[in-house]
């Protein structure tokens, strides 16, 4: 695996995923109380022993930057490293990034002068676990020019993906985006070539693509410079190259799922509480999900009542009730509490004691939730003050809503509280 180089994508603006990006890059979103979305392909390629990876990322970096730069530095004997590499403008190339594969384009310059065979291709908000030398070694046997990872799905969800055609050795033979109707039906593929059972080929007779490539390194850089125009792997330079190359799928069995919205992002959040098996395990010693090391306290609870729920190190709870719920680290979390099926980022920071009672003698609220709150379907995210006998029910059942200037967003009836939020005492929502 030393001679494959990794390539995060950290996505665009994030739009779906507003507001958890409006002051952070997609992959630096906070992931299950303590990691970040981009740890999860980081830790794959480590554990993959695929150790030289950059990250391309073009909004809102910062906070990217400095949780990767904080935890990820590896000794000076080896040559592994993982780097930003955020969209600049020069005077070759006046524009921002366009898209996957003009972002990779841009960049192309410095990850020719790497000696390696392959560039693997992965995205920067997906949750999986995947072993990618299994992926490359496929690759390498089939002597493919491209290799996709694909996820076999059934009929219910195909017309939401991109999906593939595949001929009896496992060729990619045509694509297609989004299809419905009479054109779903034609992407019907017989699975069981891919190595699935037939009572699964017969459940899951689409292949959609995962999003993750592996690319023979002249290849890519051949594919790049011949088409300018293309800048999206997924809808033009792969599709285009179907015909005169070889392109080989590779089938991914484990649990992916892509977090790219607010929906799709809590669900996959508080999956994570089920029991006795949560649909994603972060308690695989063999394949361990790195983050930045904190050396925060354990968590203090006095009189809580808590069920079916993830508390993550350094939170104080008081006298609360806490179900199907997933704590950040540093969450405080007053008496008379109730928080059921919400996703409560944390804070960055204690604040001192001093300062709370300060607070709570001048009407100020503090950072955490205070005395009385009831929270029900909801995202707090980081940093948010909220205050005493709060209700955060979505009372109205709203689906959609933007609230920005009271500090919060209603995403498909989910309400998500901003990063640095304050919400008065007595708040209704």
């Amino acid at each position: 695996m030393k001679r494959v180089l990794a390539i995060i994508l950290g996505g665009g603006a994030g739009t779906r995923l507003y507001p958890l990006t409006k002051l952070r890059a997609k992959p630096a979103v906070p992931l299950a109380g303590k990691y970040r979305l981009i740890d999860i392909p980081v830790s794959n390629c480590i554990n993959s022993e695929i150790v030289k990876i950059y990250v391309l990322t073009q909004f809102n970096s910062a906070s990217l930057n400095r949780h990767l730069s904080r935890t990820y530095s590896f000794s000076g004997f080896s040559e592994g490293f993982v780097e930003v590499l955020a969209a600049q403008q020069t005077a070759e190339n006046p524009r921002w990034f366009q898209g996957t594969a003009d972002a990779v384009r841009q960049y192309i310059w410095l990850m020719k002068e790497w000696d390696v065979d392959e560039y693997l291709i992965l995205s920067g908000d997906h949750l999986y676990r995947m072993d990618y030398s299994l992926f490359i070694q496929r690759h390498r046997e089939t002597n493919a020019d491209i290799t996709l990872s694909v996820v076999p799905i059934g009929e219910k969800t195909a017309s939401s993906f991109g999906l593939m055609k595949i001929d009896d050795s496992g060729r990619v033979i045509d694509f297609c985006e989004k299809p419905k109707g009479e054109t779903l039906k034609q992407m019907r593929v017989d699975t069981t070539v891919l190595g699935l059972s037939a009572q699964q080929a017969k459940e899951n007779p689409y292949i959609a693509s995962m999003g993750i490539y592996v690319f023979k390194k002249d290849v890519l850089e051949k594919l790049l410079e011949a088409n300018p125009d293309y800048t999206d792997f997924g809808k033009e330079i792969i599709p285009a190259s179907a015909k005169d190359y070889n392109i080989q799928a590779y089938l991914f069995k484990g649990y992916w799922e892509d977090i790219g919205t607010i929906e799709a992002f809590y669900e996959a959040n508080l999956a994570l509480t089920r029991q006795p098996q949560p649909t994603f395990s972060f308690y695989d010693e063999k394949a361990p999900i790195y983050t930045r090391a904190r050396y925060l306290p354990p968590s203090k609870m006095l009189d809580c009542t808590i069920t079916e729920s993830m508390i993550s190190e350094g939170c104080i709870l008081k006298e609360c009730r806490i179900h199907h719920s997933v704590l950040g680290i540093r969450t405080r979390v007053e008496k008379d509490c109730v928080i059921e099926d919400s996703l409560l980022m944390g804070s960055d920071f204690y604040e001192p004691f001093a300062e709370r009672q300060s607070n709570l003698e001048n009407g100020k609220v503090s950072v955490g939730i205070g005395a009385g709150t009831t929270i029900r379907r909801a995202i707090v995210d980081k940093n948010a003050r909220i205050g005493h006998k709060v209700q955060i029910v979505n009372k109205d059942r709203v689906e959609e809503a933007e609230r920005e200037k009271d500090g919060f967003y209603i995403r498909n009836g989910i309400v998500v509280v901003l990063k640095n939020a304050t919400i008065p005492d007595g708040t209704v929502i």
